[in-house]
């Protein structure tokens, strides 16, 4: 009979949790505080949490994109203004990863995705009175805070792959992503009711569905705060390390970043495919609304649109994380790349109002925007050492959000001045983007696999 190896299965533990041969070694010394068995308990736990606070979540984050356009032009009077409400929640979202990302790296998720919730939530009430007393900068204030829920969405993602097995973080990641489908889903198809609700409150329709997006938003944020507990980041802290702090690089948090970008190819990759991806995918939604409404398409009809694309975004994660597991991160990020090119071609071919190739196209934007973002967020969450990794996964998600914002905005300048098909166009370009962000990705990364030659689980 063998004896117990402790240190093997130490090896296991910190392999799982993402740690280095030097993390495993003062780990040892100072004594593993987590089994593996246990580990692997507040994964589950962590994913079952993280799962319902995104249906919450999407629906507090989504439902107000059906609108958020058609309040911004109802209030300012003006179609080019059309997309800065968006723009702005896109911005607002930026900015919110990359702070509540760095709090995390103190405070780990729990606490940093509970203050998004919170703020967003804010956001909301602030739309709401925008809408009721007709002022545009309360919207965009609003817009803005709203956003920090769709940055704690967003970094959800990653909180499930803190205690994820190598060959499944894509899976684990795109499992929360996909939970986002039931209120991302549903969220713009109850744009009519919300609207007839709001009405009996004497306030304006389109004000209707910031108040069910504020109503999720504290709803997600009670879950996280009463079950995401023990925080998953801080147990793969505890478990690779003995209990002792992760030790922090020198320098500013963007010296580390881009040091870190510039030693890891799969970093730069993975960043470049994120802030690409969602551009793309930004620039076309957010001005869809506007492009069907001056077809004279009703609300109701709209949302549906808006609905089948947030589908494509998240139905499909968890085919998508396996195939990111299988295949590699680079072949999925390149395969987003030509699924956009095929909705831009839908989409941009597209009479105003309601047709076959504007709800296939958009159906399809989301999905090539699942397959950029799942890809991608692995690549970029393996490629980071650990005790920068949530400073990268916050900087990465800002140059995302950011982006995305620049590519908002000039949405609705090019719908304004020449029309929707040129906006496909221009999205075009960013597509070929993601391309070569995969192509880089391919010729520079290995793929996943356990630490120190590990067999994978």
């Amino acid at each position: 009979m063998t004896a117990p190896d402790p240190a093997g299965a130490g090896r296991r533990l910190v392999s799982r949790v993402g740690g280095g041969a030097a993390d495993f070694a003062r780990g040892v010394a100072g004594g593993v505080r987590w089994p593996e068995h246990r580990v692997r308990a507040v994964q589950r736990r962590t994913l079952w949490t993280l799962v319902v606070t995104q249906s919450l979540g999407g629906l507090g984050s989504t439902i107000g994109i059906a609108v958020a356009a058609l309040l911004a032009v109802q209030i300012s009077g003006r179609t080019a203004l059309g997309g800065l409400a968006q723009t702005c929640q896109v911005l607002g979202a930026a900015v919110g990863a990359f702070v509540l990302a760095h709090l995390m790296g103190r405070w780990g998720r729990r606490r940093g995705l509970l203050l998004g919730y919170l703020i967003g939530a804010a956001g909301a009430g602030l739309c709401v009175v925008a809408g009721a007393v007709g002022s545009f900068g309360t919207l965009l204030v609003g817009a803005c805070l709203l956003g920090a829920t769709t940055a704690a969405n967003g970094l959800s993602r990653y909180a499930a792959t803190d205690l994820a097995a190598p060959r499944r973080r894509a899976r684990a990641l795109s499992t929360v992503m996909w939970a986002t489908t039931v209120g991302a889903v549903a969220g713009p198809n109850l744009t009519g009711v919300a609207g007839r609700l709001a009405h009996r409150l004497d306030l304006p329709r389109l004000t209707g569905p910031f108040l069910v997006a504020l109503v999720g938003m504290v709803l997600a944020g009670a879950v996280i705060a009463f079950f995401l507990r023990p925080d998953p980041l801080l147990v793969a802290r505890e478990a690779a390390l003995g209990g002792r702090p992760v030790g922090r690089p020198s320098g500013t948090n963007w010296a580390r970043v881009l040091r870190v970008a510039r030693e890891h190819p799969g970093v730069a990759a993975g960043a470049a495919g994120l802030a690409l991806g969602h551009a793309v995918m930004v620039s076309v939604m957010v001005m869809t609304p506007v492009h069907m409404s001056e077809g004279h398409a009703g609300l109701e009809l709209i949302g549906i649109v808006i609905s089948v694309h947030v589908l494509g975004m998240y139905a499909f994660s968890p085919v998508v994380g396996w195939a990111a597991d299988r295949f590699g991160r680079p072949s999925v990020l390149m395969a987003g790349s030509v699924v956009f090119l095929v909705a831009l071609l839908l989409a941009g071919t597209s009479p105003m109002g309601a047709s076959w190739r504007i709800g296939i196209g958009l159906f399809l934007l989301g999905l090539g925007w699942s397959l950029c973002t799942v890809s991608a967020s692995a690549l970029l969450s393996e490629s980071a050492p650990a005790a920068v990794r949530t400073d990268v996964q916050g900087a990465a998600d800002l140059v995302m959000g950011l982006v995305a914002a620049a590519a908002g905005a000039l949405a609705g300048l090019i719908v304004g001045v020449l029309d929707y098909a040129a906006l496909a166009l221009f999205a075009g370009l960013l597509a070929a983007g993601v391309a070569t962000a995969g192509e880089l990705a391919r010729r520079t990364t290995r793929p996943a696999g356990p630490v120190e030659g590990e067999p994978a689980t």
